[in-house]
């Protein structure tokens, strides 16, 4: 590798060229990989993930909120009942306030009254005339 200076004009710098029996594998014993095509891509963010049931949910939660680390984050993880989402709080360690929490209590209310199965379903605003 060469450092040009600015104040000097340099030739072009020749094209590296490797060698016919050139191997762009990794150190490791790897094999080497062709870069992913498009239709291999999109079928990888298409692809069926599992899709974990309300135990498994609540049993991460649970694990979750005994780490030490979420601990001293201020983390605390629990499930809306209503909505089955999973939340996210920030808590202040001193206070015992919850700082943010993520979705927010109104982003709640409204996927609550989204998925209400009365005949005003989907209505985010309740007026009269």
């Amino acid at each position: 590798m060469t450092i040009d200076s600015l104040s000097t004009a340099s030739a072009a710098r020749p094209i590296e060229r490797h060698p016919a029996g050139y191997d762009a594998a990794p150190a490791s014993g790897g094999a080497a990989r062709a870069p992913a095509t498009a239709v291999e891509t999109a079928a990888a963010v298409k692809g069926a993930a599992a899709v974990p049931t309300l135990d498994q949910v609540s049993q991460a939660v649970s694990q979750l909120n005994q780490s030490p680390q979420a601990r001293a984050q201020g983390l605390e993880f629990s499930i809306d009942k209503d909505s089955k989402r999973t939340v996210v709080k920030v808590i202040d360690q001193t206070t015992k306030e919850v700082l943010r929490q993520i979705p927010s209590p109104e982003a709640l209310e409204i996927a609550k009254s989204l998925g209400s199965a009365s005949h005003n379903a989907g209505l985010l605003i309740k007026q009269t005339a």
